[in-house]
This record gives structure tokens, sequence and C-alpha cells, in this order.
């Protein structure tokens, strides 16, 4: 939203003008072409060799770490020799469970395991020949699962643990990824009680990241069942048997699984409730039989949806398993499955302890997915399962798109859906906070109460630019967040009009900023603004904007459409009336052949247009005696004899 124009000045800055590392400049002047030959290529997903143990300090160890290394034996296989995807979720849920009780000090319960995605097939290479074909790593008995949990964030009283699943070929040494998971624990005190958790304060800078983000994760958790449930209002009533010829579908009905288990001592955990990695184990066997049913194959599962837990049981309960397929599309299904329980009395009606949804396909020899038959869901329930089963895969889908994807793989400009707004929304914000947390920042220019930051890293070239500010930091974060103010301090806005309110948090502008003296036209975006307040004492306000598309406003000829990849402010409180004042922005070393010659003048420019910021916030807050001593100079700024105006946007 500041000017990427700055930074494209940045990066041809006079030496003696400006503090700016030598590899920056070298950065700027020759882009990428300057660096060393680029490493070996590592197959998918596997790790790049350390360096030695002496190359570097070791990392701050986070005290809520736990390890743990599993041997794969043949009573932890199924018939086709693969490691059970029942048995890793047992594994799984101990080291998280562990690592949760590091930090709470007390006995913790499993509330929620985020959607899990099997990047690789676990299975013994030569029980499995597709295993490889599909360029997927196997593991077979004699190999090792590692598994390790961290706390990311705690809250009130509950916290999210991080947890990475890798395995381990003893004879070449080889560690490939299996995947990746979130779960969420809730610290219990007497009779069940819950506990107030002290807060957990990051150290390394992967840390920091996953801290910032843990509270974005949460808010897309809360808001998952409204996301759901406003994309099968807006989507067609039709079914999708009424569109496709569905004459050999399949009865959902024949797929139906119905299984009862007693919970005993071996089943339960240390507080004597039923473990809730063995929940999990059992809800993934009745899934795989329904699967099983339709296909009449082995399935493979590819992806389980979020498993929440609603209650506990315990030892003696006896647990009613169902599953049923709920949809099938072309190469894939999904399998909704659910747990209750129920005492020794009849009467006694069950409880709803947890549910899930799992993704099957089914391999063919070379290792690729067959096709499904259709399914005919059953009237009422079943179809609305089938609605909302394909729902849900469109969720999964943009989700994927936008969320899974590497910073560099996504668009500048995302299609804005229905479907995909709480997702698009995570990414923006959680790419600027990732952006904040991150390390190395050097010092490239302090004027007064302004000081501008640079950092050099791979594919991006970024600037931070901060000040401090005689207004409440609420008030700010108000005023900044609102873009069709923009054009009070900002004389490069020529208006921003609101699009489209997603809701409170989440806004859709169209941007025009002023015409440049060697373009022709003048440039439009369409951008997601993004807000979010504190999630607790130590956060700041964030305000986050990203380039999407609109059907609405497609790109006009009248316009050059412009995109903008991170970009946003960060508000810190100092005391009730300070506050200090962050604007990021990252670039791609694509706009750099936009740089002109000096920068001096420049750099002045910016620290006066954010003393222009300074005044209209001092203005609106009505320290108008403050604003008057400010007088900054506003819009353009002659750079030898050749007028150079600040863009807002560019990349």
């Amino acid at each position: 939203m500041l000017s990427f124009f700055w930074l494209r000045c940045l990066l041809k800055m006079v030496k003696g003008n400006i503090i700016v590392p030598e590899d920056i400049l070298n950065f700027c002047c020759n882009g990428l072409q300057g660096s060393t030959s680029p490493p070996r290529a590592r197959e998918p997903g596997e790790w790049e060799e350390a360096p030695g143990a002496m190359a570097s300090p070791p990392a701050a160890h986070n005290p809520t770490e736990v390890q743990m290394s599993q041997l794969v034996l043949p009573c932890h296989t199924n018939h086709r020799g693969e490691l059970s995807t029942g048995q890793l979720l047992k594994w799984i849920d101990t080291a998280a469970c562990l690592s949760a009780e590091r930090h709470a000090g007390c006995p913790c319960v499993t509330a929620s395991m985020d959607d899990i995605y099997f990047e690789h097939t676990i299975s013994q290479p030569s029980a499995s020949p597709a295993g490889q074909r599909d360029g997927r790593s196997t593991l077979g008995v004699g190999q090792v699962v590692n598994i390790k949990a961290k706390v990311n964030r705690a809250f009130n009283s509950s916290m999210e643990v991080g947890i990475q699943v890798s395995y381990e070929d003893l004879c070449s040494g080889k560690h490939c990824s299996i995947c990746k998971a979130y779960a969420t624990f809730v610290a219990q005190g007497p009779l069940g009680s819950k506990v107030r958790l002290e807060p957990l304060i990051p150290q390394t800078e992967e840390e920091k990241i996953e801290y910032s983000i843990a509270a974005e994760r949460r808010r897309m958790r809360l808001v998952h069942k409204d996301t759901l449930k406003d994309l099968l209002t807006s989507s067609p009533q039709e079914t999708e048997l009424e569109t496709r010829d569905g004459s050999g579908a399949v009865p959902a009905e024949r797929t139906r699984v119905e299984s009862v288990e007693l919970v005993l001592p071996p089943h339960a955990n240390h507080q004597g409730n039923t473990f809730g990695g063995q929940i999990m184990a059992w809800m993934e066997n009745v899934a795989t039989i329904a699967a099983s049913r339709l296909c009449h194959a082995h399935p493979t599962l590819r992806a389980i949806e979020m498993f929440h837990f609603r209650g506990p049981s315990q030892v003696g309960d006896r647990l009613v398993l169902k599953a049923i397929v709920n949809n099938a599309f072309k190469n894939s299904m999904e399998v909704g499955v659910s747990a209750e329980a129920y005492g020794q009395e009849m009467s006694v009606s069950r409880r709803h302890i947890n549910s899930a949804f799992m993704t099957f396909v089914v391999l063919d020899q070379q290792g690729q997915p067959r096709t499904l038959p259709m399914v005919a869901p059953e009237p009422g329930d079943g179809e609305r399962r089938y609605r909302e089963a394909s729902a849900r895969k469109k969720i999964r889908l943009d989700r994927k798109y936008v969320v899974s994807c590497k910073q560099t793989e996504v668009p500048l400009s995302v299609p804005w859906d229905q479907s995909n707004k709480v997702y698009l929304s995570y990414n923006n914000v959680s790419a600027l906070k990732m952006l904040v947390a991150k390390a190395n920042w050097a010092l490239a220019r302090e004027k007064e109460k302004v000081r501008m930051y640079t950092l050099e890293e791979d594919k991006f070239l970024s600037f931070r630019i901060e000040m401090s500010v005689c207004i409440p930091a609420s008030r700010a974060f108000s005023l900044l967040s609102n873009l069709r103010r923009r054009h009070e301090w900002d004389s490069h806005y020529v208006s921003a009009e609101l699009v489209q309110k997603v809701d409170d948090d989440d806004m859709i502008y169209h941007v025009v900023s002023q015409k440049l003296r060697n373009e022709s036209k003048p440039q439009d975006f369409v951008i997601l603004a993004s807000r979010r307040k504190p999630c607790s004492k130590g956060d700041p306000y964030v305000v986050a904007f990203r380039s999407v598309t609109l059907p609405t406003h497609p790109a006009r000829a009248e316009f050059t459409r412009g995109e903008t990849l991170c970009s946003g402010f960060c508000i810190w409180p100092e005391s009730q009336e300070m506050s200090k004042v962050a604007y990021y922005n990252q670039a791609m070393p694509g706009y750099l052949t936009y740089v002109t010659t000096n920068v001096a003048g420049l750099s002045s420019d910016i620290c006066s247009t954010f003393e222009a910021c300074e005044k209209f916030l001092l203005v609106a807050e009505g320290n108008v005696g403050r604003a008057l001593c400010l007088t900054p100079r506003m819009g353009s700024v002659e750079l030898n004899h050749e007028q150079v105006m600040v863009m807002p946007y560019s990349g």
C-alpha cells in the first residue's frame, strides 16, 4: 500500500547517503543473476542434509518439544504391509499430549485434530509395487517413524500443538515427510475444571512465526461451520445425480458400517478416559470398511478432516462407531464417521463424542487413482450429507490451493470465492505475520522519528517503515484499515471504493492510483483488506493487504491492473496514548526493473509521506496543535530534473 516504488528505489541507493549492506545493493542491481549455483535437486519430501554439527550454534531448545521414534513392527502394519493409519494416529496423539502436558503441568485432553494430508504412502516396498510408481516414498517393517511435537501457542485454557511426522530409512539415511498436523488440547484440573494456562514465549524465528499464525488458525477453526453453511446456501440445490447419468450409482446404504467397541483398561489414557488416539484408530478402521464396500478394493487414506472431540468416555463405556460413504467423486470418496458412547444402561441416551470426514482413493497397479462408481444418497439426511461432501471438497481444494502452497507458487491475484474466503483471509494475514516475525531486518535509513529497514531473502526483497504516534492503537487501527480515507494523507491515491464487505474483518476495495509521468494511464487494484484485533496481550493490531480478482471488477482498458503480494500495517500499543505504527511490503525481483536512479531524495519523500500519515492520525484524534508542527511534503519529489511519483502498489 505504501509505495513499492520506494522499494524499487532502495535498490539503487547511493551508499554515501543511506546505509545499505553491499549484498542488498548487488541483489538490487543484478537480481538473482549474481547468486551462486542452485543446490542439488532433492526428491519430493526429502530433507536437505544438515551441515556439520559445528557449522552453527544450536538453536534454543523449546521446553515443550517432544520427540518420539517408533520402529515399525509387523504388528503395526495391515495386510498390505502398510503402517496402519490408526497406529500412526495413536503415536501422533501420544506425542502431542505429552508436549501439551509439559507446558500445562497438569493433565490435558484432546479437543480436536486439524486436517491431516498424507504426503507419502507408508508401505513396505516389497509389498506394494505401486508405492514407488506414484512418486510416493515407502516405509516398511524395520524402518522408523519420527514424530516431533511442540506447543505453538497457549490461549486461556487451550493450546495448539504442532506435529511433524517423518520416516527414516535406516539403511540409506534418507528422511521423508509423512504429514503435518495441528492438535488442540485443553488443560484440566480436579473434577474436570479448566485450568488457566501460562503464556508461551517463543524464542526462535520459526517459533515466533508459528506463535503468530496460531491465532489465525484458531479463528479459522471457529468459523469452519459457518463457511460450510454459507457455501451450501449459495450453491445450487440439485445434486450431482441430477446433472449426470446416475443409472449405475451404488446406494449409499450398502456402504453403511456400524461397529461396537468395549473400552477396556488398555484403551484408557493415564487419566482413566478413553485414549483419543485409540478412538481415532477405531474410527479410521470403520471408515476404511465403508470405503471398501463401495469400491470392492482396498482403499488408501489420503486426508482426514478435523477430528472434533465433543466429550469424554471412560473405561467400561461402549463405543458405537458408524461410517457411511457420503459422496463419491471421479477419483476419490468422502466417508463420514462418528463415535457415540453409552454405559451399561441401554436406557441412557448415547453421547456423541467424536466425528470426522475421511477422503479415500483406490490405486491401480501403476499407483494412479482409479475411477470410482457414483453414490446414490438416501433421501433426507443422506442428500444433505451428499451436498455437504461436495461443499467440503470444494473448500479442501481451495484451501490446499491458497494455504498449502508455498507463497511463491500462489498467483498474486487469487480469485475470490465464497468457498475460499476464510482461507484467503487466513493466507493474507498469516503472510504478513510471517514477514513481521522475520529476523535480520537491517536499518537502512533513520530520519527523526521515521525508521526504514530492509530484508533480503531468496526471491523477495522487503522493507519496513515505522514510527511512534501519539494516538491509541485501537484508533490508529480503525483509521488505517479504512482505505476510503487513504487519500486524506496519501496524495498518490485517487480513490478507493468499497466493493464488498465480506464481514466485519474483511473488505474488498477497488483502488485507483495517480498516473505516473511515463505511464499512459493510471493503475488500479482489487485489494482484500483483512484486519485483526490482538488475540492476547503483546499482539499487534494487524491490517493486511493482498490482491484478489473479482468477476464484477475485471481489468479495464482505461487502467493498468496492478497487483500486490503481501503488505500491511502492524500497530503496537506503547502506552494508552502512544502507538508504534509499522508498514511492511514484500516484492519479488521481477519488479526491480522499474528502479530509478536516485534514492536520496525519494527516501526523504518516504519520511514525508509517513509524517503526513502521522498528521492525519493526530488530526483525526483531535491533537490539532501537535499536528500543526508537522509540515510534510506530499506528492512527488524532484529527482535529477525528473519528477517521480510514489506508487501505492506495484508488486
